[in-house]
């Protein structure tokens, strides 16, 4: 049986309006220091996001969620964060904020597979459709 490694993660949410803590899921981070594992995935949903948040600057939510994925993956374009080990780029990118991109509190699980876990996230929490709702 293949050993088993403890990870981390959270749900990158856009929050249209603070005010109101209403939110959708929009991407998942996970790192995990047994494989040398840090990643974020993220897709907008931008018909679901217009019908919830008319008017939101989705450039703007694209821009920063790319910005984070840039310092996950340690890029150089992401500046000095990009010098941070894994670990401190995750506790970066999870830390509290107050702006339309938020991440969900951090939260453990296993895996054997630090990328196929991330991929199961992201395919759980953000792309699965909402109960009730049917996808054509």
């Amino acid at each position: 049986m293949p050993a088993r490694s403890v990870y981390e993660y959270a749900v990158v949410r856009v929050v249209p309006r603070v005010d109101r803590e209403e939110f959708l899921n929009a991407g998942v981070v996970l790192f995990c220091k047994n494989e040398r594992f840090l990643a974020m995935q993220w897709r907008i949903d931008e018909p679901r996001v217009a019908a919830f948040a008319p008017g939101l600057d989705l450039d703007a939510v694209r821009d920063q969620l790319a910005a984070m994925s840039l310092v996950c993956a340690g890029n150089p374009e992401a500046g000095e964060l990009a010098r941070l080990t894994q670990a401190e780029r995750f506790r970066w990118v999870t830390a509290p904020r107050s702006t339309i991109v938020q991440l969900s509190p951090v939260r453990l699980g296993e895996c054997v597979d630090a990328a196929r876990e991330l991929a199961g996230l992201m395919a759980r929490l953000v792309e699965q459709a909402p109960s009730g709702v049917k996808q054509g």
